[in-house]
């Protein structure tokens, strides 16, 4: 699917997109963190017939049902297929040794042997995130391994 973005100066960006059916949608991004979800009229591509205003926090929410729920089913799905291989979700809390610092910081694929493949932060998926990335308190960290292995990558996110 092609995702259109257009800055707009002063505001933020827009992210427009069509839908199977047809329909184009789109995100503006403002610099202050507010979202509009707009929906483009069907009869005329320049106008909208549906904008919802949400805060930072609503979008933040509505990305997290929407994307987390998507990497959740790849992820069902890859265990349907690898025998033995699970994943599983870890939230880094408060008060983890782990936060504010990075991935390569953990060394969970050489201790544990099993894979940090994506972050979850504020509803935004980051998928293969490299070394240097930084945790931080809330951010869901997707594990995939053995059940020992991503049992070994939450104990070792929590107590270090």
């Amino acid at each position: 699917m092609d995702v259109e973005r257009t800055a707009l100066p002063g505001i933020g960006l827009r992210y427009e997109f069509g839908t199977e059916r047809g329909r184009r949608m789109g995100v503006v991004t403002h610099r202050s963190g507010r979202r509009e979800l707009i929906v483009y009229d069907p009869d005329d591509p320049d106008s909208t017939s549906e904008c919802v205003v949400l805060s930072g926090e609503e979008a933040n929410v509505l990305a997290e049902l929407l994307g987390g729920a998507r990497i959740v089913e790849r992820l069902a799905e890859l265990e349907r297929q690898a025998d033995g291989l699970v994943s599983r979700q870890v939230r880094i809390h408060d008060g983890s040794p782990f936060d504010h610092r990075t991935l390569g910081d953990t060394q969970a694929r050489s201790r544990t042997g099993a894979s940090i493949v994506a972050v979850v932060r504020h509803g935004e998926v980051i998928a293969s995130p490299r070394p240097d990335f930084r945790f931080e308190t809330g951010d869901v960290v997707v594990v995939i391994g053995t059940e020992d292995g991503t049992n070994a990558v939450e104990s070792l996110l929590a107590n270090g």
